[in-house]
């Protein structure tokens, strides 16, 4: 699709038109963005999820018994929603999109984004009453209402060192004043933008409240440079060390000199300005799983040529739930496909169609590469075979 087609869920504008004017930079609110909207999931279904093992789920009340804006995590039980009140709190669940694959399929309406820069879809319900607060997030959301109306203020960009409410485990603004003309009630199928930054309330107005919110990633400066410089250090031979031959004498020698200093900065920097290994970095930590335990290796590697025979007979794999796949270009021939914080070198254009395809099929077996590739990334957990409906 042409970045310049109009999209409805962006309310007519271009994707050119959205990343320019919008993109990081402001609010934009939506009607109709998804008018045909049904949520895959009811809000007994999601206090389910929350009842699992090994799924994120948050429980904030707004008057718990054992204090204001309590926050309990989950795996939740059936007597933990049973005591709950009319109305004042919310369930949030996160990376839903990673266990429901209605849910995931919503991610291919946002490919006018970088793919690598979603996070997950936490899905939230609350009924009348139910919020977490006026608060700031340091990434881009959209804002999706699949269900029921909920009612959203903004109150602009604050610093990020705004005063917060003390001894919760919630980050809520002291201070929030509703901008003019930013005080909206959303209905199923409108959606709200918000860039990083921006002071924001939502409130539920209704029994059936259901909210997808679409996150991005956004490593912060400090997580970049020190996974960067752990990931350069692996690379580098321990014989790249300090140097200072040919030195002058120092004047004091427990003086460190600037000549000194010169010299470490220079190797720190030569070690760090890296283009190369600063493209395989940035592809392993942008496509590494949310969660450690997502992906499940298979226990008995796959044969090559049942795989091929598999897909022959018209068997097709896919992403598995919460995989991430992604390439760059090494030269006019070769690429590294990223997958799920892995780096393999390949053929650019098996890189390319892998880190794009939602279903593989036999088709892919015309590259030399393929077998070998998709062998490895299915023991690896990154790809699955497609089951039946009634399987």
């Amino acid at each position: 699709m042409s970045s310049d087609t109009p999209l409805p869920m962006l309310g007519g504008l271009t994707a050119t038109e959205f990343l320019r004017d919008y993109w990081q930079q402001q609010p934009l609110l939506i009607r109709g963005a998804f008018p045909d909207i049904e949520s895959p999931l009811s809000p007994d279904e999601l206090a389910g999820l929350a009842c699992e093992d090994n799924i994120e789920a948050r429980l904030v009340e707004e008057n718990g018994p054992e204090g204001p804006w309590q926050v309990s995590h989950g795996p939740f039980d059936e007597a933990t929603f049973a005591r709950l009140p009319e109305r004042d709190w919310t369930l949030l669940v996160q990376a839903v999109d990673h266990y429901v694959p209605e849910v995931a399929q919503l991610l291919e309406r946002f490919t006018f984004l970088p793919r690598w820069r979603l996070d997950d879809i936490m899905i939230s319900y609350a009924p009348p009453g139910g919020n977490v607060g006026p608060h700031v997030d340091q990434y881009d959301v959209f804002l999706l209402q699949a269900s029921g109306q909920r009612q959203w203020q903004l109150g602009g960009q604050v610093p990020e060192d705004a005063p917060i409410i003390q001894g919760i485990d919630l980050k809520i603004l002291q201070r929030f004043e509703v901008q003019p003309d930013k005080d909206w009630i959303l209905e199923p199928g409108d959606m709200l933008y918000l860039p990083p930054g921006w002071a924001h309330h939502g409130i539920s107005r209704a029994d059936d409240c259901m909210t997808f919110s679409i996150g991005f990633r956004a490593h912060s400066a400090d997580e970049a440079v020190t996974s960067y410089a752990d990931y350069i250090g692996q690379q580098l031979p321990g014989s790249q060390r300090y140097a200072d031959a040919g030195m002058a004498a120092p004047a004091d020698p427990a003086e460190i000199d600037d000549a000194s200093l010169a010299r470490m900065r220079a190797l720190i920097l030569e070690s760090l300005d890296d283009p190369d290994q600063m493209a395989q970095w940035f592809g392993r930590v942008m496509t590494q799983p949310k969660y450690v335990d997502q992906l499940v290796p298979n226990d008995t590697p796959t044969d090559p040529d049942e795989l091929v025979a598999a897909l022959h007979a018209g068997e097709a794999l896919e992403p598995s739930l919460g995989s991430r796949l992604a390439w760059r270009a090494l030269d006019d021939q070769q690429a590294t496909l990223f997958a799920d914080g892995d780096g393999i070198k390949c053929a650019l254009p098996l890189a390319r169609d892998l880190a794009n395809a939602s279903l593989m099929d036999a088709g892919l077996l015309s590259h030399a590469e393929a077998p070998a590739l998709l062998t490895r990334l299915l023991d690896a957990g990154s790809l699955d075979w497609v089951q039946d409906d009634e399987d």
